[in-house]
C-alpha cells in the first residue's frame, strides 16, 4: 500500500474505481468545442449574405441593405448563423458620412460577439425630428435609421437569432372575426392592407386601429384600449 501525505484541505472527493477510471478521460475528451463568434475570429473565405431593399418617400433612390453571415460550427447539431458584417449602398449620397460610419460600427458589434439584437430596439426606436414615414401595408417607421433596423430584425428572425412572437390560433380568428364584422359595417377592404379610416397602433406601428364597439382594436396586432 502507497501511502499520500495530504499537505491541502480537502474540498472533494471521488472513490475510483477500475471502470471509472478507465472512462473519466475520454468522456472528458468527448466534450465538443463550440465555436462562437468574437472580435478576433477571422474572416472566412465565403460568407452567406441576403440583401434588403428600402424604399422610402424621403428619397427617389432605393437603399441596399447587405448582411453576410458566418456559418458557426459548420456540419454539427450546433450550427448556427450569425451576422458577420452590414454594407448600405444607394445612389443617394445625402446620407453618405453617417450611413458608412453606422455600418462599421453595426459590423464590429456584430464581430463582437454575444447578443446583437439589441441593435434592433436601440435603432427602431431613433426618431427624425422632420418626422416619419408608412411603408405599404400601414407600417409607421419613425426615421431611415428605423427602417434600417427593422430590416436587421427581419434578416435576424430569418437566421433564428429573434424568435417571432406568433399570434395563437385563438387570436387570430378573433382577429379575423373582427375584421369581417368591420367589412360588414363599412365596406371590404383589400386583404393585403387594412381600412382606410384605420389609425396607427402605439404598440406594433401600424396603421390598423379601428372603433368596434365602442373600443379601439388593432386588427394586425389585436391590442384593444378596453383590454
Amino acid at each position: 500500500m502507497t501511502l499520500h501525505k495530504i499537505n491541502k484541505k480537502i474540498v472533494g472527493y471521488k472513490v475510483l474505481t477500475k471502470d471509472n477510471s478507465e472512462t473519466a478521460a475520454p468522456a472528458e475528451a468527448e466534450k465538443p468545442s463550440l465555436e462562437e463568434m468574437h472580435e478576433n475570429v477571422e474572416r472566412p473565405e465565403v460568407l452567406l449574405g441576403s440583401t434588403y431593399k428600402i424604399k422610402t418617400p424621403q428619397s427617389e433612390h432605393a437603399l441596399y441593405i447587405t448582411i453576410n453571415d458566418m456559418v458557426l460550427n459548420l456540419g454539427t447539431a450546433h450550427e448556427e448563423r450569425r451576422p458577420y458584417e452590414i454594407f448600405i449602398n444607394s445612389k443617394n449620397m445625402e446620407h453618405f458620412q453617417w450611413v458608412l460610419a453606422l455600418t462599421r460600427v453595426i459590423s464590429a458589434v456584430f464581430r463582437k460577439g454575444g447578443d446583437a439584437t439589441f441593435l434592433v430596439e436601440e435603432m427602431k426606436a431613433v426618431f427624425d425630428p422632420r418626422g416619419g414615414y408608412f411603408k405599404k401595408g400601414g407600417v409607421f417607421m419613425p426615421s431611415l435609421v428605423a427602417e434600417i433596423g427593422s430590416a436587421i430584425e427581419t434578416h435576424m428572425k430569418h437566421i433564428g437569432m429573434i424568435k417571432p412572437e406568433k399570434l395563437s390560433d385563438r387570436h387570430q380568428q378573433f382577429l379575423a372575426e373582427k375584421r369581417a364584422e368591420f367589412e360588414a359595417q363599412h365596406g371590404e377592404t383589400d386583404s393585403s392592407a387594412f381600412p382606410e379610416q384605420a389609425v396607427l397602433c402605439n404598440k406594433c406601428s401600424t396603421k390598423a386601429m379601428v372603433l368596434m364597439d365602442g373600443c379601439m382594436t388593432c386588427l394586425n396586432c389585436g391590442e384593444s384600449k378596453c383590454g
